[in-house]
């Protein structure tokens, strides 16, 4: 069910109340338990077999991890968890994508008989499995996104980051298969994140929490920021965005520099928008999740850019791959080669897409790049976000600096986020073709009028006001959050695009 919907409201108030009315033990496991099924449910019934059977794996895995010995049967065990998790995830989202690409290859080696065998193959086992989970009408494995497990991406490396853990020794392996479960399925991260490690929240399902004020203040408020984020200022974005980016060719260049600009906007209040919405809602009933954002446009560098959006992702990646392919301890080329392989790979993860591959090539090169500009620019002094600063005279001339460098880095965000919105590589090219040869005297083609316009650029104002001054909205003072809750509820209800659009995420 989509948060931004009455029934997710009502959902959430019947699970939050009931919550709080049962007693110490084991009933309020067992509610968020059903109540997570219910939510995930209503999506696609049948592919919560699919969840079901990695937390199976994963729950098995686990335990006989801690109880082998460190040697090759452990590593193995280790192995297998992680294969089952990822070919689930490669064979409903990366199947397509991976035998085109293969058919495509074995067409230009001039063997066309194997390209059709790869499809044919391809299409059969396809069918065969969805048909399992109760999938019928389909025809062949192009159907695969269309049908693709939501969120299946996200709860796969959460998962996989828990039997990482124990493996590690970092997380002693859960014995309560429902509490388990719980940590993978847990309602309010299930389809869009934070992607959470077992070592944050995995205790926090075997805590009793009291009725606490000050976290239903903190919670519902994270709650409505969310909601405005989504409703007002992401979907109204997307009346400008979405004309723009599926007909290119009848689009001017200021036109679609302008559906960029305000794009970069769109996916942030739409991802952080529903990542207020889970923390708040965990908020409610105890629970902390961890940070997803930190204000990631107001960062000076690329790499600090990475070190405020979508956390749980970059941390992820970071631990669980740059890391063990040995980070910057093995020299040079091999750093840039990491940090290459880290963000082809999280290209790949948001979709079976050339588009999101070249995105995620774009910024490992920023960070090569930046590595290479700190190598000859190392006298300067390092910031605390691995950039190198350069001395300036007086208060006003860093300011400046500063401020420059927080220009460039969006700029350079906003550029690559083009081939992440685009349908197609060659759309993208055209895009960046007409911005670099757009003319300010052109009209800018779109369904907004004027006032619309003009709305939206002050509301992309606002938020950067607000995120400048503080990330979360303070609610000490209760007189002043039911002023503020208030506030914020109508205004939402006032202004709100309510389309039912679905978060951007989900479908990762």
């Amino acid at each position: 069910m989509l948060f931004n919907s009455l029934q997710f409201l009502l959902f959430f108030t019947a699970v939050t109340l009931t919550y709080y009315s049962l007693p110490k033990g084991n009933g309020r496991w067992s509610l968020l338990l059903i109540a997570s099924c219910y939510f995930y449910a209503v999506f696609q019934p049948t592919y919560i077999f699919i969840l079901f059977l990695t937390i199976v794996i994963d729950y098995i895995a686990g335990i006989w991890l801690e109880k082998t010995p460190v040697g090759l049967r452990r590593k193995w065990l280790l192995i297998i968890s992680l294969i089952s998790n990822v070919g689930i995830l490669a064979f409903f989202k990366y199947l397509g994508f991976f035998t085109e690409n293969i058919a495509w290859l074995f067409d230009h080696l001039h063997m066309p008989a194997a390209a059709q065998r790869v499809t044919y193959l391809a299409n059969r086992v396809f069918v065969k499995v969805v048909e399992v989970f109760g999938q019928s009408g389909i025809s062949s494995y192009k159907d695969s996104l269309a049908i693709l497990p939501v969120g299946l991406s996200f709860h796969t490396f959460q998962a996989m980051s828990y039997t990482i853990e124990v493996y590690r020794g970092n997380q002693k392996a859960e014995r309560h298969f429902g509490i388990y479960a719980l940590y993978v399925m847990f309602y309010p991260q299930l389809v869009a994140g934070p992607i959470e490690r077992p070592q944050n929240v995995l205790h926090q399902f075997h805590e009793h929490f009291a009725y606490n004020f000050e976290n239903i203040k903190a919670g519902l408020m994270r709650m409505a920021f969310g909601f405005f984020k989504k409703c007002v200022i992401a979907d109204r974005l997307a009346i400008m965005v979405d004309p723009a980016f599926a007909d290119p060719a009848n689009h001017n260049g200021l036109s679609l520099l302008t559906a960029a600009f305000f794009y970069t906007f769109l996916i942030y209040c739409d991802f952080s928008g529903y990542s207020d919405i889970a923390i708040g809602t965990a908020r409610v009933m105890g629970f902390n999740l961890m940070e997803n954002f930190k204000a990631p446009y107001m960062a000076n560098s690329i790499t600090e850019f990475w070190r405020r959006w979508h956390l749980s992702l970059s941390t992820w990646f970071r631990d669980y791959l740059y890391i063990p392919l040995g980070g910057n301890r093995k020299g040079e080329f091999r750093r840039n080669l990491n940090q290459m392989i880290v963000f082809l790979a999280s290209g790949l993860w948001h979709g079976p897409n050339w588009t999101y591959i070249i995105w995620g090539g774009l910024h490992g090169m920023y960070q090569v790049a930046a590595g290479q500009r700190d190598k000859y620019l190392g006298k300067g002094k390092h910031s605390p976000s691995g950039s190198v600063t350069v001395q300036r005279a007086g208060f006003a001339g860093g300011r400046l600096w500063h401020v420059g460098n927080v220009l460039i880095t969006f700029t350079l965000v906003m550029l690559t986020w083009i081939f992440f919105r685009a349908t197609s590589v060659r759309s993208a090219f055209l895009i960046l073709k007409k911005i670099g040869t757009l003319s300010i005297f052109e009209p800018i083609q779109t369904p907004m009028n004027t006032t619309e316009m003009w709305f939206s650029l002050i509301l992309i104002c606002l938020l950067l006001v607000k995120e400048a001054t503080y990330l979360t909205i303070p609610t000490r003072s209760t007189p002043r959050f039911f002023l503020l809750l208030g506030l914020i509820t109508f205004l939402t209800y006032l202004f709100g695009v309510f389309t039912s659009n679905q978060f951007i995420y989900f479908q990762f």
